[in-house]
């Protein structure tokens, strides 16, 4: 236990990542007003969820393709699953 870090600071990483992730999904909607904020937060989110997969194979020792990819995979799974969710409670954009 005492090798592990800080409650308090997991927290606070925690919170600022989810922050930083949410503000680079929603940029393109703040500055962005002709129909175009759509695809470009998908490319930006996209390109944001594979760096942060290729950041994490330094810690890993794995790839940095296979670990981009794969955390893009499981953002993209997660982007489908609350589609299909908001689809079938009938939420319209």
């Amino acid at each position: 236990p005492e090798e592990l870090g800080s409650p308090w600071g997991a927290s606070i990483g925690s919170f600022f990542s989810f922050a930083v992730g949410a503000f680079i999904a929603l940029l393109p909607f703040i500055l962005l007003t002709n129909g175009t904020a759509l695809p470009v937060s998908i490319v930006l989110t996209s390109l944001a969820l594979f760096g942060v997969g290729a950041a994490v194979s330094l810690l890993t020792g794995r790839s940095a393709l296979y670990s981009g990819a794969r955390q893009l995979g499981i953002g993209a799974a997660a982007a489908a699953i609350t589609y299909l969710v908001g689809s079938l409670i009938g939420v319209n954009v």
